[in-house]
């Protein structure tokens, strides 16, 4: 039988003392930078809790202990979502997944002169309406663009990227999109897929 361990929530949705990943896990999901980590026992935990995140880091022995979640955490319920661009600006292209069965949910483009990071900005918003029509607003959407899921918490897409004829389309959707940020309330968690420890997300182009 695992030992059982404790988690401290720093910061995230509602900060505190978990005794379960599940209950901690549902504290950071969707939460922007959370800062947790797991502990062997009770007593360390509430210590540890009564000290800020960086000031015990760096009381840490050896390496800092990371904070990265297990793939087992990975709620596979939900929707990946990924973009891709050749060049830069070049053709983009988006979708999403449902990660659990692999099922292509959408896909948009390829559209000339786009960029990445519009793509992975475009991909988010679309499954958060796409969910919202299914009467799923907890559904999770993973995504592994930090730059897109600041964007979506700011409701704007704040590229560099200059309009043209050639990238009206692309432009047409980002106007949209923003409407769309501005008139409902976002209640999907939007989780960073942690390409380093879980491998490509399931969304992924396979381009690289």
């Amino acid at each position: 039988m695992a030992k059982q361990k404790f988690y401290v929530v720093w910061e995230g949705h509602t900060p505190g003392i978990y005794d379960t990943w599940e209950a901690c896990k549902r504290q950071v999901d969707g939460f922007q930078q959370a800062k947790y980590k797991s502990f062997e026992s009770r007593a360390e935990a509430e210590k540890a809790i009564k000290s800020k995140y960086w000031d015990y880091i760096k009381k840490s022995a050896g390496t800092a202990p990371t904070t990265k979640a297990p793939a087992s955490s990975i709620v596979r319920d939900s929707i990946a979502t990924d973009a891709a661009c050749s060049g830069n600006p070049g053709d983009m292209e988006y979708q999403g997944v449902h990660i659990a069965t692999g099922k292509l949910i959408f896909h948009m483009g390829p559209l000339p002169e786009g960029t990445n990071n519009i793509g992975e900005f475009l991909a988010i918003v679309h499954a958060l309406a796409w969910l919202k029509q299914q009467g799923r607003p907890d559904m999770p959407i993973y995504t592994d663009s930090r730059n897109a899921m600041l964007w979506i918490k700011a409701k704007t897409c704040r590229t560099k990227l200059e309009r043209t004829k050639r990238n009206v389309p692309i432009f047409e959707l980002i106007d949209r999109a923003e409407k769309w940020l501005a008139v409902n309330k976002v209640t999907n968690p939007i989780i960073k897929w942690e390409t380093k420890t879980w491998g490509e997300i399931p969304a992924d182009f396979g381009r690289k």
